[in-house]
């Protein structure tokens, strides 16, 4: 479920949380998953990028379609290679009460589609893709909005 769906009436979009965008239902890997499970995950559930979570549940990085192209054009195979090998480490999550707008830097500095949100603990709650930062401003700052 997408919570920004639910937004009614207008916000100051400046103030919006990650945690009012996020989906909470979020489909994820562990680093230890092959890439070319990740490689049918990503393109048979229509995303650009799953989270790939350590064993102790916490998001060690995102796996992108850009990570396995990449790794097709280096020659190697797929099903040779790991999440754990091929994801964007660093910066790939927020917390809960992460702004709008550091969000969508956080997006255009790494070229991200989606980027985890966490707990205080650093596991995942949620997912924030790009389209749910729009749908926000469209929902936030319009007072009726209609397709």
């Amino acid at each position: 479920m997408r919570r920004v769906d639910y937004m009614i009436g207008l916000k100051d979009f400046a103030m919006l949380t990650a945690e009012q965008f996020m989906q909470d239902v979020v489909s994820y890997y562990h680093v230890e998953d092959m890439g070319d499970k990740l490689a049918g995950a990503i393109t048979e559930g229509g995303f650009g990028s799953v989270p790939s979570l350590a064993k102790d549940g916490k998001v060690g990085g995102i796996v992108s379609e850009f990570d396995l192209l990449k790794t097709i054009m280096e020659g190697k195979d797929l099903s040779k290679v790991t999440a754990g090998d091929i994801m964007t480490r660093g910066q790939v999550s927020v917390p809960r009460d992460t702004p709008a707008p550091e969000i969508i830097h956080l997006l255009q500095s790494k070229h991200l589609i989606r980027v985890a949100v966490v707990d205080a603990q650093g596991k995942l709650v949620g997912i924030v893709a790009r389209r749910d930062i729009l749908l926000g401003y469209l929902r936030a700052t319009k007072p009726i909005w209609t397709f």
